[in-house]
This record gives C-alpha cells, sequence and structure tokens, in this order.
C-alpha cells in the first residue's frame, strides 16, 4: 500500500502557483486515446493499494494507481468482478485510467457501464483541494452524483486518487455460440435477442457470424443455449479478443472509429470494414473517411463518433458537441479546475 496523497497535492499546488499545466498519467495503456501531452507529467503510477474491501457488502475502495489486473485477481479470490468488463489494452493498466477513460467492454448493454458500477471518489481539484465524493465517504445532499462525472472526464476535472466500485458474484455458468448471418439478417437477430428475456453477456457480429455470450444461472444458460442452438465455443477466445482489441479486425493502420448508436440502427452506409458490439449499440468501423463525414453520420443516427485509433493527428478526434452541452462541459471543468491546469486538451480541444 503506497499513499501519495500529500506529494501529489503539493505537486499539483506547485503547478497552479507556476500556472503551468499538468498531464495526468500512470500505465499509459490508454494514452493513444487523446493527444500528446501538455505541460509537466504527474505521474500517479505510485499511488497503489485497495484501501477497503469487504466482499460480503460487494463493495471495494481503491487507490488510482493500483494495477487493474491486480485489483481484478484480489476479486477473484472471494469469486467477485468488475461486471463492466473493462478493457485493459497492456499490462499496466491502472484503475485510475479506466475509470478516467470510461471504458466498458461487451457486457455493456446486460450489466451496465464503468459510470453504473461507481460508488464514489476521492480527487485533487484544480484549487489543490482533496475532496471526496459518494460511496462510503459521504452522501451527496445535494443530489448531485458527483463521482460520476469523472468516469469518462479523461483527467480533465481533477486528479482520481480512490475510486469506490461496486462489483458483483462470478457468474455460475458462462456459453458462448455462433450463428453465420448477413449484416442484415445479424442486426435483427441482435435486435431479437435482445428483446427477450435471457440470461445474455455479450451480443455481436463480426460480418460473418452473430456471436452470443450467455452468463447466470447454470440452468437458465443450459436453457438458453437449447432454445437458440448455434455453434458451440469453449473457451472465451471472440469476446476476450473483442474486448482487448486483439481480434484480426483491429489489425492494420487504418483509422479505427468507435461509433455509438442506437441498437436498432441499420448497417451505417460508410465505406471500410465494420464490427458489431453491444447487441448493435456499438459499431467499430475502421476507414479513411473524413471525420465530417462521420461526425456528421453519427448524428443523423442520433449517435456519437470518436476516433479511437489513428496514426495520423488529428485535430477534432470526438463528436462536436451542442451548444447548450458544450457550454455545461466548460462550466464544469471552470468549477473543477479554474486555470485549467488539468489535461488540457485531452477531453476537448479547447478546454
Amino acid at each position: 500500500m503506497a499513499d501519495q496523497t500529500h506529494v501529489l497535492q503539493q505537486q499539483v499546488l506547485q503547478a497552479i502557483d507556476n500556472r503551468q499545466p499538468l498531464t495526468i498519467s500512470a500505465g499509459q495503456t490508454k494514452a493513444f486515446l487523446s493527444p500528446a501531452p501538455t505541460g509537466d507529467i504527474l505521474s500517479v503510477a505510485d499511488h497503489q493499494g485497495i484501501v477497503s474491501y469487504q466482499p460480503t457488502e460487494l463493495v471495494v475502495t481503491v487507490r488510482a494507481g493500483t494495477k487493474l489486473r491486480e485489483l481484478q485477481l484480489a476479486l477473484a479470490e472471494h469469486n467477485q468482478y468488475l461486471p463492466f468488463e473493462p478493457p485493459h489494452f497492456g499490462n499496466d493498466a491502472t484503475i485510475g485510467g479506466t475509470i478516467a477513460a470510461g471504458l466498458s467492454g461487451s457486457s455493456r448493454p446486460f450489466t451496465g457501464s464503468a459510470r453504473d458500477y461507481v460508488l464514489g471518489c476521492k480527487i485533487i481539484n484544480g484549487r489543490g483541494q482533496v475532496l471526496q465524493f459518494g460511496g462510503q465517504v459521504m452522501k451527496n445532499v445535494a443530489g448531485y452524483d458527483v463521482s460520476r462525472l469523472m468516469v469518462g472526464a479523461m483527467g480533465t476535472l481533477g486528479v482520481l486518487l480512490e475510486i469506490s466500485l461496486k462489483v458483483l458474484p462470478v457468474p455460475a455458468s458462462e456459453c458462448y455460440l455462433s450463428q453465420f448471418h448477413t449484416p442484415q439478417d445479424a442486426l435483427l437477430l441482435m435486435q431479437t435477442l435482445a428483446s427477450q428475456n435471457l440470461p445474455l453477456s455479450g451480443l455481436g457480429y463480426d460480418g460473418e457470424a452473430v456471436h452470443i455470450r450467455l452468463a447466470g444461472a447454470a440452468a437458465a444458460v443450459r436453457s438458453a443455449q437449447q432454445k437458440l442452438g448455434g455453434q458451440h465455443h469453449d473457451p472465451d477466445i471472440f469476446w476476450s479478443a473483442i474486448n482487448e482489441q486483439q481480434h484480426p479486425f483491429f489489425a492494420g493502420d487504418i483509422p479505427l472509429w468507435r461509433i455509438a448508436v442506437p441498437p436498432a440502427t441499420a448497417e451505417l452506409p460508410i465505406t471500410g470494414k465494420q464490427l458489431v458490439d453491444w447487441a448493435g449499440g456499438l459499431r467499430w468501423v475502421k476507414t479513411d473517411e473524413t471525420s465530417d463525414n462521420l461526425f456528421k453520420l453519427a448524428a443523423r443516427h442520433h449517435g456519437h463518433a470518436q476516433l479511437f485509433r489513428s496514426s495520423q493527428k488529428a485535430a477534432n478526434r470526438r463528436q462536436p458537441l451542442a451548444d447548450g452541452i458544450r457550454q455545461l462541459h466548460i462550466q464544469l471543468k471552470h468549477s473543477f479546475d479554474p486555470q485549467a491546469i488539468f489535461n488540457r486538451g485531452q477531453l476537448y480541444s479547447d478546454f
């Protein structure tokens, strides 16, 4: 256990005095999501350790620099896990970076997102204050779930020190199936299956087959398997490859886009290759089309697009915000970080 709160706070206070921007860093496994760092590096990699873990209460509080795999191993000892299935993208992934990036795996439509499992957090804000929100620490008496604002904020609102998370027991049984379908039929099938009372934990399409993952009570999984049929797979190769982007689809240098849309959306008219996850709600797209075209396409389908991986520099990597939402983001940024010390340009180029 290594509590570096005081050290990190002093570094933040010095940066504020010097008006020197800071880029928060730890395992660097998700650095590709943002442009090059601005200012000095503030590393939370040594701020590690599980602060408290109550398996009977299904709650764990962990320091931000703790390796994600170490946390998952500790949970596994009690047959528990993080239900939002966070991707690692490398052995050095930390829980702080996981929450800051806000990424969830293929189980997201069925068990919830990373944001759904954050109960509370401790941060250093842009005034150098150590603040605690929610979870086991304090009740949000004003009614605002402040801790969940940190999920997906890419460190722009403050330095994550501790995160309290809800965990769940590992499902008693799992089963992996696949059925070959055309793209149109595959999307329709996923919509149909997602609307039924099935113990689903994954629905995806790789261009050839619909992949179905079942998880839950043994009797429920067995019944669903008999009802659905299809080819049985063992072990879980497809889902782990998708989660860590080690599936052959993700190979190569063509820009990779992450487009979230309503699950009932038809196949997107984009040149290049597509892989579908989240029962149709997430479309991974490899294409050389311009960002403007993809942002407009996502908006037409009531979704949003993000340039996820690219060897090329891009001015805008995320869906432009509507004016009202953009103003809300700016106000939040000013409230938490009035001098814009933290992670400039990591979320959007102008804050």
